[in-house]
């Protein structure tokens, strides 16, 4: 199944841009393209490779060339052979992985320079030493866990769930492995910026810029004229506030040395606080402001988990703010670099989920909420398919490693750990965590249920039923944080026999009627009772899954924006 930008991929240069916005540098080299590749069922150096892949596309993706699964027990393998250009000369070299999944072992002229476990986090190596006259040789040994228990998978399941199972068993999608984002070279001087911390402070009206740097140097932020030593609270004076209908970036340059690296922040500020009638709701920039969302899975037909091009992900954001929705949820999924770009700059909030994982779920635990309204404390291990304690602490290292690497990021709103309990456990400690690394952002402990009293927000997921507001007991913002998931299949634009959805919907003309009631019934009305958010299910079509605003393909918007802008638009 093809996307309306499958055919204008170029296959030796894919997806050029610079995959880490906020820390921009002149020097670098895309090696995204064709590598030489192999899946072998020993962990030796394979004697021939198999042929090419298309990095960074999984070898289960069409856009890769290969598709072939990788199965538990076999490694995939990558090579690729690299001339650094003379301007890398007499420079440290940095390897980057945008993400690899799940576990990877990298090589520079058979001598190892890194490894990483976490299938969704980028990881990188200093491989100056291996280099040889200028040319590596880069290895990469790739093993996939999905049908283990200890790492994230996200949506990922070795075999689909079926329609049948979709309700009772979780909805799960296509497993892939390996390189699913860009793979890049820097050259760096001797002393250069690691990593930025950038934390505006809307109240005084200044941002807190701090530097990581490899070597003695100082750093300094580069901002309006003025030169400050890090780290520093710059003064940010009459500034315009970020927000989804202004969203306004400042630029600066940070400095190390000989090093720079470009970067911008915006001025927002994000809370829970009570309105003039005492109800507690998300505040934007201090002052009321509803999450009207889409939950956004980023999947695509052709390349799975990676957008087949940057135009492909500016137009997913941009249709979904062109029909009014300020906010997308991203589902179960962490994207490159670049989708929170997109979303900084164009206006649109987000709330991050962390990608889920544990070992089998009991469908009465992380479903039968929908029905019965159960709460379950999440301490029940063994309930929550949590009882490898190596597997729950490598979810806390994920997490903490999702928050740092994201923190930077101005559209994101929420973070949410964990969703309708599949993994769940110990929220309280996750919520720990994340306000040990951000303390500048609301959290959504347990998306849907198995609510454990904590926090700002309860959050609530209904489809079965008609959703009425209700306050909650503790005082907290209320979020629907799903709902919907109507059913629309689009005949040529459905992948595979599967139709899956929460309410058949035939036409398009039956289907914004259906949505225009349900916004004027349900959501408006919840809306003035106090409801601080809504979550509407989903984009676009996922595989089995046509409950979308979009098809999989992305080639037919059944609802024209301007008509769904109309029909969720809220006072």
């Amino acid at each position: 199944m093809n996307t309306v930008w499958t055919d204008r991929i170029d296959r030796v240069h894919p997806l050029p841009e610079y995959p880490r916005p906020q820390m921009a540098r002149q020097g670098w080299m895309n090696l995204n393209g064709p590598w030489d590749y192999a899946i072998t069922d020993s962990g030796r150096f394979p004697r021939q490779f198999d042929g090419q892949i298309l990095v960074p596309f999984s070898p289960e993706t069409e856009l890769s060339g290969v598709q072939r699964r990788l199965k538990k027990g076999e490694f995939l393998w990558y090579r690729r052979t690299v001339l650094l250009p003379e301007s890398f000369s007499g420079k440290r070299i940095l390897l980057h992985f945008g993400a690899v999944d799940q576990a990877a072992v990298v090589w520079v002229n058979d001598a190892q320079v890194a490894s990483h476990v976490g299938g969704y986090l980028p990881f990188e190596a200093d491989v100056t030493e291996a280099i040889r006259d200028g040319v590596l040789t880069i290895t990469v040994r790739v093993t996939d866990g999905t049908e283990q228990g200890g790492l994230s998978r996200g949506k990922q399941r070795p075999e689909r769930a079926d329609l049948m199972t979709a309700v009772t068993g979780g909805i799960w999608y296509t497993p892939q492995s390996g390189i699913w984002q860009t793979v890049w070279l820097e050259a760096v001087p001797e002393c250069y910026v690691k990593r930025l911390r950038i934390t505006p402070d809307f109240d005084r009206a200044c941002v807190t810029v701090a530097a990581e740097v490899a070597g003695e140097e100082t750093a300094y932020a580069h901002f309006e004229g003025q030169r400050y030593p890090l780290p520093a609270e710059i003064p940010v004076s009459e500034f315009t506030p970020w927000t989804p209908e202004e969203p306004k970036l400042y630029p600066f340059v940070v400095s190390c040395g000989e090093d720079a690296v470009q970067s911008y922040f915006a001025m927002r500020k994000f809370s829970v606080e009570k309105d003039d009638k005492g109800v507690a709701r998300l505040y934007l920039n201090g002052r009321p402001y509803f999450h009207n969302g889409l939950l956004d899975q980023g999947y695509w037909p052709d390349g799975l988990y990676t957008a087949p091009s940057d135009e492909a992900m500016v137009f997913d954001i941009s249709t979904a703010k062109a029909m009014g929705f300020n906010m997308l949820r991203k589902h179960i999924k962490i994207e490159p670099l670049r989708w929170y770009y997109h979303c900084d700059r164009l206006g649109m909030l987000v709330w991050q989920d962390m990608p889920s994982g544990g070992g089998h779920y009991n469908p009465l635990v992380v479903s039968g909420p929908l029905v019965t309204g159960l709460h379950l404390k999440d301490s029940a291990y063994g309930l929550f398919a949590r009882r490898d304690a190596d597997g729950r602490a490598q979810y806390r290292r994920e997490l903490a490693e999702m928050v740092k690497h994201l923190y930077n990021c101005p559209c994101i709103a929420m973070w949410v750990p964990f969703n309708e309990g599949w993994g769940q456990f110990d929220a309280a400690k996750a919520c720990q965590i994340i306000r040990g690394i951000d303390k500048t952002r609301t959290i959504d402990h347990a998306s849907g249920w198995h609510d454990q009293g904590i926090g700002q927000v309860r959050s609530d997921h209904v489809y079965f039923r008609e959703y009425k507001f209700r306050p909650d007991k503790k005082g907290r913002a209320v979020l629907l944080s799903e709902f919907g998931g109507y059913k629309h299949a689009v005949r040529s634009h459905v992948f595979g026999e599967k139709k899956f959805g929460y309410k058949a919907i035939a036409t398009p003309a039956q289907l914004e009627i259906a949505l225009e009631d349900l916004y004027q019934k349900q959501i408006r009305p919840a809306v003035e009772q106090g409801l601080a958010a809504a979550v509407y299910t989903q984009l676009s079509d996922v595989e089995g899954e046509v409950n979308g605003f979009l098809t999989y393909d992305r080639r037919v918007i059944k609802i024209a924006p301007d008509v769904v802008k109309k029909i969720i638009a809220v006072e």
